[in-house]
């Protein structure tokens, strides 16, 4: 089986990423820059960590075709056994991913699996754990001339492991210009370049490891001195949603493909540039938003909740990668699920919805029931049993800040 992000150098990196996240937070508070709020990071991590799923599930067709591919289309031009192969294919899959990667920033039906990783307002190492739920549906395409070739399915996995993963650190602003490093790699100052929605900066640097292929396709942009970086999309999420995240950009494309009134519209909305919309559904927005970060005002008790269910979420997700052998597909999907569902009420919670919760607790009470009693999770697995103690810790933390607004409201009415 072929899966361009299915390696064990990502599932290895994991704990690394974390920890430099950790880094990275604290040296900014020390030296007056903190780039980190809770809900974005919230909302970056829950991301990262849904985003295994469709991979831990072989979702779509990438592994039949690829095996297919391999076994009778396949040129067989390189071998495992020489050394260039695996320099050959590093240089090859960066040149796929760059040509992946500017066409899903100029086309929206691709686009819209693409743009999860740059709703974020905030511009850290979280924002790199940005990842599509929904990559699946087409990035495999721009990788079949690779497997054509006859590069190993060792060799592409661990140069897509080290791809992804080379990609994380240029997620951060505490690291300026690097001399004649930012003329052939790509490094934090021109990556984040390519997260500014600002009109001198957008769609542009589409390397993963490489800038060079910008400037051989005449995508690259420098950094201006006096332009400041905006960091979104055009058209902001103003959610902390994971769901939404994933769908938004599909749900403006069937809005758009109903709600114009000419036929050919209808169609070109799906394989149009990203900024195109029909006449007749374009809104007027205030030049103002776009400065505003998305930014709802919560409780203490939400942001320490939502703190922790974070850390369980990260727990949760990371034993079940760990352990992914001692799981059947049908708990894999319980654990997608429930992870999922978890970080959405939690979103509703950041966003001030007033049931979240509740919802919460609810579903807490019946993930437990369907563990002991339908037998939905193996009881024995380390995974199982942090995801337990997470449901477990919602139903306490819940049922305690349940009764202590009942006793504000008791003692506000009776004073």
């Amino acid at each position: 089986m072929i899966v361009t992000d299915k390696s064990l150098i990502i599932t290895f990196a994991v704990p690394v990423f974390f920890l430099l996240i950790l880094v990275e937070y604290f040296y900014g508070r020390s030296v007056g820059k903190n780039t980190y709020r809770l809900s974005d990071t919230f909302t970056s991590i829950s991301l990262g960590m849904i985003s295994r799923y469709p991979t831990m599930l072989n979702l779509g067709v990438q592994s039949i075709i690829f095996m297919y591919i391999s076994s009778s289309l396949n040129l067989k031009l390189l071998s495992i056994a020489n050394p260039m192969t695996w320099v050959i294919a590093f240089l090859l899959y960066d040149l796929s991913y760059y040509w992946m990667h500017r066409l899903h920033h100029e086309i929206k039906i691709l686009w819209a699996t693409h743009s999860v990783h740059h709703h974020g307002e905030d511009y850290n190492l979280a924002t790199a754990l940005r990842q599509t739920s929904t990559g699946w549906l087409w990035k495999w395409i721009f990788y079949m001339p690779m497997i054509i070739l006859g590069v190993p399915g060792e060799v592409f996995v661990t140069v897509a492991g080290i791809n992804l993963v080379y990609q994380f650190w240029v997620h951060t602003e505490h690291i300026g210009h690097l001399g004649i490093l930012e003329k052939i790699f790509i490094t934090p100052m021109n990556h984040g370049i390519h997260h500014a929605k600002n009109k001198e900066y957008i769609d542009a640097n589409y390397g993963g490891v490489f800038i060079i292929w910008d400037r051989m396709f005449g995508t690259y942009t420098a950094r201006l001195p006096d332009v400041v970086p905006v960091y979104g999309t055009a058209t902001a999420l103003k959610s902390w949603n994971p769901i939404w995240a994933n769908l938004q950009v599909y749900s403006i494309m069937i809005s758009d493909s109903i709600k114009t009134k000419k036929w050919s519209d209808k169609v070109k909305v799906w394989y149009s540039k990203t900024y195109w919309r029909p006449e007749d559904c374009i809104e007027d927005k205030d030049p103002k938003e776009f400065y505003v970060k998305y930014n709802p005002e919560v409780s203490s008790d939400i942001k320490v909740f939502s703190f922790f269910q974070m850390l369980f979420t990260i727990a949760v997700s990371g034993s079940v990668l760990f352990f992914l052998p001692q799981h059947t597909y049908n708990e894999i999907i319980v654990f997608a699920i429930t992870i999922t569902s978890l970080s959405s009420l939690t979103a509703f919670l950041l966003q001030g919805t007033k049931y979240a919760y509740a919802s919460i607790f609810n579903f807490s009470v019946l993930g437990i029931l369907a563990i002991y009693y339908l037998g939905v999770l193996n009881i024995e697995i380390l995974s199982t049993q942090l995801l337990m103690g997470q449901l477990l810790i919602n139903i306490l933390i819940v049922s305690l800040i349940s009764i202590y607004q009942r006793l504000n409201l008791m003692q506000r009415a009776s004073s």
